[in-house]
């Protein structure tokens, strides 16, 4: 990817055999040893290809990561294997209490069973996913890494900005990357937000029912005039208050071409007909100068007439003749 041109690595912590989307269940982190070590690997191609401003973006899903594929190695206590170690959901043992094939944990003179699943995995104790959020973006900074990626489930400045206050106390000039994702749903976390906020400054909240925000009866009201304000400044107010670099936005074309093709759809093989393309598409392309217009021309039909007339001479057959239709879009 380096050779290809890639200026920007971005890598993360999950395993790659149990790999999710990150906002889904069933996440496994790696312990931080192997995670720095990939971040090694990454800096080290950098330099060997000669790039020495190479950029390297750290993501971490720990905050809704509950299980790891294995205990992380501790030489002394304290060390980040242990600290690693030390977020696992664990139960305390005697000698005699030993299973076959146990992995045994030895901390503070006391022995302690990891909690282990079917599928082999180790689970983390609940509740630690920002302690182990904080510590990943920690070690990473330390380690190589250049920005740090932290996936949460929410879009919320305040929890984004807890856990960078957190990582500054340690790393004073750290910056964030941060996924804009469709995967939220964005009308609702935002109504759900104002309305906590409108009911701790004393508001009647009474009208609202919080479960179901989405509602379109909600649209015009107070609540989520104040809501989309806050999606209208969320980039701002993240990179303000939370630090936040970047802001990127995953699979905005898909949604909108399936979203476009449907209400398309939907007008044309209703009583709108052609007009509903018309009017919500070729129109808005000719008014807005938007080059897809002439999909000939996108399609490299210029292209085709320059090798036509190359090869051929005054004997080319052109498509860009009189007769060219595009020529109606100027």
């Amino acid at each position: 990817m380096i050779e290809a041109g890639a200026c920007a690595i971005q890598i993360e912590n999950q395993v790659s055999d149990e790999k999710q989307c990150g906002h889904q269940d069933g996440k496994v982190t790696v312990p931080h040893e192997d995670f720095i070590a990939k971040l090694n690997a990454v800096r080290y191609a950098f330099l060997e290809l000669g790039i020495d401003n190479g950029v390297i973006v750290a993501r971490t899903d720990s905050l809704g990561a509950g299980l790891t594929q294995k205990l992380a190695v501790s030489l002394t206590p304290g060390d980040l294997g242990d600290q690693y170690n030390g977020f696992l959901d664990v139960e305390e043992i005697s000698e005699a209490e030993l299973g076959n094939g146990d992995v045994i944990i030895k901390r503070d003179g006391k022995l302690l069973r990891p909690k282990r699943l079917a599928s082999n995995l180790y689970q983390f104790r609940k509740g630690t996913g920002e302690d182990r959020c904080v510590l990943d973006c920690i070690t990473s900074l330390q380690n190589g890494a250049d920005l740090l990626w932290i996936e949460t489930e929410k879009p919320h400045v305040e929890q984004i900005a807890g856990m960078v206050d957190r990582i500054r106390e340690v790393i004073p000039n750290a910056k964030l990357v941060y996924n804009n994702s469709p995967s939220f749903n964005w009308t609702l976390n935002f109504r759900q937000q104002a309305y906590d906020l409108l009911a701790e400054q004393g508001k009647d909240v009474s009208a609202y029912d919080r479960d179901k925000l989405m509602s379109v009866e909600y649209d015009n009201t107070e609540l989520a005039t104040l809501a989309d304000e806050k999606i209208r400044t969320f980039q701002k107010d993240g990179s303000a208050r939370a630090g936040i670099f970047h802001h990127l936005i995953t699979l905005p074309t898909y949604h909108t071409a399936a979203l476009s093709t449907d209400n398309l759809a939907k007008g044309y093989f209703g009583d709108e007909g052609m007009l509903t393309y018309v009017r919500d598409v070729q129109r808005q392309e000719i008014r807005q100068g938007i080059a897809t217009v002439k999909h000939q021309n996108m399609a490299g039909s210029d292209i085709g007439d320059n090798h036509k007339e190359y090869f051929a001479g005054d004997a080319a057959l052109k498509a860009g003749g009189k007769d060219n239709t595009m020529n109606q879009f100027g």
